[in-house]
C-alpha cells in the first residue's frame, strides 16, 4: 500500500502539459509592407510555448520551404542553426519576398524522440506571411498532416474565430484532436495546468473553431497517430504526427 501511495504521489507531480510539444515557426511579421525591404525572418524552435520552455533539441530538418506566387521553393539551405536554452539546437531563416502574394512557409522537422512518452514526434508546421495581396493564404502545401485554414490566417483581431480543417494525406480527419497554445511573452501565468494547453476536437467533417482570446501568436496542433518508427534502441515505437499552424491576433485599439 505504501508503494502504491508513493507511486501516486510521483504521478501527481508529473507536469500536466508534458505532452504539449509545439514546433514553433514564428516570423517577425505576418504582414510585410511592400514599401520596405520585403524581408522576413523566422524563428524555428521546438518547445512548450505557453510555459516559455524548455527548448528541445532539433535535428537537421528534413524539409524547409515556402509556397508563394512563384510556386514551391526549397529553403533548406537557408536554415541557420542557433543555440537556445540549455545548449539546444534551434534554427533561424531569412527570406526576401519578391512579388506581392501570400507566402506559406513550412517545415518538416527531423523526428524527435520523447523518452518520457516512448514515442517519436514529427510536427509538420506552417505559417502564412502576406505581402500586399490577400490571395493564396489557403494554399495547401501537401504535408502528410495539415490544417487547411477556413479563415484568413493574418489580419486577425483578438476575439476573432479561427477555423480550419484537419487533413491527413489530403482527406479530412473526423473528430481529430487539436491542442492550442499561446506563445507566452512572460505576461501570463496559467492559474492551473489545464489552462496551459487548450484542447478542442474537430467535427465529423474534420472542421474545428477557436475564439482567440488574447493578442499574440497562437499555435494549433492537430495530432494523429502515425506508422510506428524505430526508437533509439532500434525497437518499434509509436509515432505522433502533428499538423501545426501559427496565427497572430492583434488588439483593436
Amino acid at each position: 500500500m505504501l508503494r502504491l501511495h508513493a507511486a501516486l504521489a510521483v504521478f501527481c507531480l508529473l507536469p500536466y502539459s508534458a505532452q504539449a510539444h509545439f514546433q514553433e515557426l514564428i516570423p517577425n511579421a505576418d504582414i510585410v509592407a511592400e514599401s520596405g525591404d520585403r524581408s522576413v525572418s523566422l524563428d524555428i524552435t521546438f518547445t512548450h510555448p505557453m510555459e516559455g520552455g524548455p527548448v528541445m533539441e532539433m535535428g537537421a530538418p528534413v524539409r524547409m520551404g515556402v509556397v508563394s506566387p512563384a510556386g514551391k521553393e526549397d529553403l533548406k539551405k537557408a536554415l541557420v542553426p542557433v543555440t537556445k536554452g540549455a545548449g539546444k539546437t534551434a534554427y533561424t531563416l531569412s527570406h526576401k519576398l519578391k512579388a506581392p502574394g501570400d507566402y506559406v512557409y513550412f517545415i518538416e522537422p527531423a523526428p524527435y524522440w520523447e523518452p518520457a512518452e516512448g514515442k517519436q514526434i514529427i510536427h509538420y508546421t506552417k505559417v502564412v506571411v502576406d505581402l500586399g495581396s490577400g490571395e493564396g493564404w489557403d494554399s495547401l502545401v501537401g504535408l502528410p498532416v495539415e490544417i487547411e485554414p477556413l479563415v484568413r490566417p493574418y489580419g486577425l483581431w483578438t476575439g476573432n474565430l479561427f477555423r480550419g480543417i484537419v487533413r491527413h494525406n489530403g482527406k479530412p480527419v473526423p473528430f481529430a484532436e487539436i491542442e492550442v497554445e499561446w506563445k507566452n511573452d512572460g505576461s501570463v501565468k496559467a492559474p492551473s495546468d489545464p489552462f496551459i494547453t487548450q484542447v478542442i476536437k474537430a467535427d465529423s467533417q474534420g472542421a474545428f473553431a477557436y475564439a482567440v482570446p488574447r493578442a499574440g501568436w497562437w499555435g494549433f496542433a492537430a495530432l494523429i497517430d502515425g506508422k510506428p518508427m524505430k526508437g533509439p534502441d532500434g525497437k518499434s515505437a509509436p509515432t505522433e504526427l502533428g499538423g501545426l499552424m501559427w496565427v497572430k491576433a492583434v488588439d483593436m485599439k
